[in-house]
């Protein structure tokens, strides 16, 4: 987990080297003058478990590998000052998680997919810096409130038959959100690019179900996401 995220920081850390650059001809534009403009997003993520077991758990429970999902959003950019923008971006993410529980030998006890559909409403506060040619630095933060379709599954025993075995999760969470990014002006429109990490605040993790002694050994369960994503504005 601590790699991955010293990862992500080398990641929102980039914008400030690329401003860096000679002095160019710049493309006239009110992309930043407007009161309210709109746009639309696309980009990629990763979907990830803070998992922490029982104390005195024998078994130890990860996400071993990172998975490519999708985010569909809608822009909205609200200016209230020159360098500050709130931002409301509502749109649906899709994703999986694959949950790997091990006892204390490190032999694999069970694996276990995870596969979320989420409706999204962040609300961002966008901390813009000084122009450089046609570029410009940021940093973002602010709260998401996320909505999985797909979470509380009726759970399955696997059982003889093989059958599936699955978590079943709150629908509701809600996420902290940090990044940055830099805006690009072209000749037509703005081209954003944006790192972000988003890290649930709530234990998504249903206790009502009756699951095989792995499950049971969870203490909590909270999300976390990291999105690259190229706003079109």
């Amino acid at each position: 987990m601590y790699k991955r995220t010293a990862i992500f920081v080398l990641v929102i850390l980039m914008p400030v080297a690329l401003v860096a650059q000679k002095a160019k001809p710049k493309n006239d534009s009110n992309y930043d003058d407007r009161l309210l403009h709109f746009g639309f997003s696309m980009g990629i993520n990763t979907m990830d478990f803070n998992v922490k077991m029982k104390p005195g758990s024998d078994l130890l429970a990860e996400v071993i590998s990172l998975k490519p999902g999708i985010n569909i959003q809608i822009v909205t950019d609200y200016r209230p000052a020159t360098y500050l923008d709130i931002r409301f971006l509502p749109g649906v993410s899709f994703g999986q998680r694959t949950i790997n529980f091990y006892d204390q030998s490190a032999a694999l006890v069970y694996e276990s997919q995870i596969e979320s559909s989420f409706l999204e409403f962040p609300v961002l506060l966008k901390a813009k810096g000084m122009r450089l040619n046609n570029s410009r630095p940021y940093v973002i933060g602010g709260v998401n409130f996320r909505y999985d379709l797909a979470g509380k599954k009726e759970f399955e025993n696997p059982g003889s038959n093989g059958g599936a075995s699955y978590l079943r999760l709150n629908k509701a969470d809600i996420y902290y959100e940090v990044g940055a990014g830099i805006d690009f002006y072209l000749p037509y429109f703005k081209l954003t690019i944006e790192a972000k990490m988003s890290s649930g605040l709530r234990d998504v993790l249903d206790y009502n179900a009756d699951y095989p002694f792995y499950f049971n050994e969870i203490s909590s369960l909270r999300s976390q996401m990291w999105v690259l994503s190229f706003h079109f504005e």
